[in-house]
């Protein structure tokens, strides 16, 4: 026994000089209790959404009121005609349109008919069965305004997914997810390798510079990580039948941003962790908030806003925006500007940190 307890003994003293083993110990249940009870909330509410009120009559507006007061949406825009509502749908500005046609009133009067439309974003997760539950909610009655509350309020048309089927929202956001985890854990291992292997002293000596190490790290696993797209997305269709509505050069560009990115984000590991361990728990530290607040599995719209800020920090938050964009929605780079520049920019910050951390010493 007493032989046990010297080894136990020398591992907790070994794991409290590893500062960044015991913060794991600590914040990964900590991150996993705050991501779940707080951030993660299938309760949605505040969706964002776009109305084209053709009838323009107090009633109508009052069916807006309506919707709006029962805090499940948020009218973000007023559009002119149904075009530019779709294009606002298209581009992802909103996840809901409501059309209001201009015989609203007589719809209202006759009672033959829905009085409104809604068009739901089928791209996203959980959007369409939040929507439905108009349909069935009783709206307030004025004067008999809704004569019959039975009586069907919207018809709700799904666009981009008429079938409903989950593999077409999953899929595509997939190939983020995937990248996410084999980019990350790729190059978050790439400096401290080089260290363990004692190699490190070899690239010291080159007359690279420091970005020019780093930017001859992320080379190899950009061809990598496009061969996963690849795939991915070639199982995607073979498979699952998911539409490729969008330009493919336009997805290979969102793909390339992305993976230079996350690439980017796991050196920034790489130059903080001093084994592969650690690089290997930092990996799986930033691999859970991204799928979770990205947008992937719960609809963003619902997070609170302070989870929606550290959302916007991930690469996998834009990336999801601009796949979901691009291969379901049909939408176009120039319709998809603030993700693309989003992930640029990250990028671009992310490099510069990592090039000022690394310095061609030992030390």
């Amino acid at each position: 026994m007493s032989r046990i307890f010297a080894i136990a003994t020398k591992e907790i003293r070994q794991l409290r000089r590893d500062r960044l083993t015991f913060g794991m110990i600590v914040g990964i249940p900590v991150m996993q209790m705050l991501l779940f009870g707080y951030a993660i909330n299938f309760d949605v509410r505040g969706l964002s959404a776009g109305v084209v009120d053709e009838a323009r009559t107090s009633m109508s507006r009052a069916l807006v009121a309506d919707m709006q007061a029962s805090g499940v949406v948020k009218v973000t825009e007023h559009a002119a005609s149904i075009g530019e509502l779709r294009r606002s749908l298209r581009s992802g500005d909103v996840s809901i349109g409501v059309y209001i046609p201009a015989d609203f009133e007589r719809r209202r009067l006759i009672g033959d008919r829905p009085l409104a439309q809604l068009l739901v974003d089928g791209s996203e997760p959980t959007i369409e069965n939040i929507a439905r539950a108009f349909v069935a909610m009783p709206l307030p009655q004025r004067d008999g305004v809704y004569g019959n509350s039975a009586r069907q309020v919207f018809e709700v048309r799904t666009e981009y997914n008429p079938e409903k089927r989950t593999a077409v929202q999953v899929v595509p956001a997939l190939i983020g997810v995937i990248l996410t985890m084999t980019m990350t854990m790729f190059t978050a291992v790439a400096i401290v390798r080089e260290r363990e292997r004692g190699n490190l002293e070899l690239l010291i000596t080159t007359p690279a510079s420091s970005l020019e190490l780093m930017l001859g790290k992320l080379v190899p696993y950009v061809f990598i990580g496009l061969i996963q797209t690849t795939l991915v997305l070639l199982l995607g269709v073979l498979l699952f039948h998911v539409p490729i509505n969008g330009n493919l050069f336009a997805f290979y560009f969102a793909a390339l941003l992305f993976i230079a990115a996350t690439l980017t984000l796991g050196l920034i590991a790489s130059t903080v962790a001093e084994t592969q361990m650690q690089a290997f728990q930092m990996s799986v530290f930033v691999l859970l908030p991204s799928i979770l607040l990205s947008g992937f599995i719960f609809p963003f719209d619902g997070m609170p806003q302070v989870a929606r800020w550290i959302a916007q920090l991930l690469p996998l938050t834009h990336f999801v925006e601009l796949v979901r964009g691009i291969v379901l929605r049909g939408a176009g780079l120039a319709e998809l500007q603030v993700p693309i520049y989003k992930l640029l920019a990250f990028t671009a910050v992310a490099l510069t940190v990592v090039t000022l951390r690394f310095h061609k010493r030992l030390d």
